[in-house]
């Protein structure tokens, strides 16, 4: 499991990201930017990696984060790690991942309260058509309305 054919983001789809396209033309919030963090085998580094993130953020002082993955199944165990990490630290987060029929997560914890799943497909599954899973401009609004509502309850 992890990443397949309707969930992978072809090259085009990172250069025209809706959540990035999103935020940064909304004047309500001071995007700061993009932090992009792999998926290590090693289980010590899988931690690690979702520590790092978080305190990165901690330091830029985000007062939100919109925490995606184009993974799915084992992958969302370092999501929902860095998930962690990122609330202990009390910022609010809003996942955007896919979920599909099962919309169940490998692990989970207090802080995976709202997620935008990405699913387009009628069957609710991963599908063979490539991209036909990925974040489009409605999940990205859907995202970023539920952070500003997040932020908001926080005093931010």
């Amino acid at each position: 499991m992890g990443i397949g054919p309707s969930t992978k983001e072809t090259s085009l789809h990172h250069f025209r990201d809706p959540i990035l396209e999103i935020c940064s033309e909304d004047t309500d919030i001071d995007l700061l930017g993009v932090v992009v963090v792999g998926t290590p085998q090693d289980n010590k580094y899988k931690n690690l990696v979702g520590q790092r993130a978080a305190q990165w953020l901690e330091g830029m002082r985000a007062d939100g984060v919109i925490l995606s993955a184009d993974g799915w199944g084992n992958s969302h165990v370092d999501y929902a790690n860095t998930f962690e990490e990122i609330g202990k630290r009390g910022i609010p987060t809003v996942g955007v991942t896919f979920n599909g029929t099962n919309a169940k997560f490998v692990v989970t914890n207090e802080y995976m309260d709202t997620i935008v799943d990405i699913n387009k497909s009628e069957s609710g599954t991963e599908t063979e058509i490539v991209g036909e899973n990925n974040v489009d401009k409605t999940d990205a609004r859907k995202a970023l309305a539920f952070l500003k509502l997040k932020m908001r309850k926080r005093g931010k």
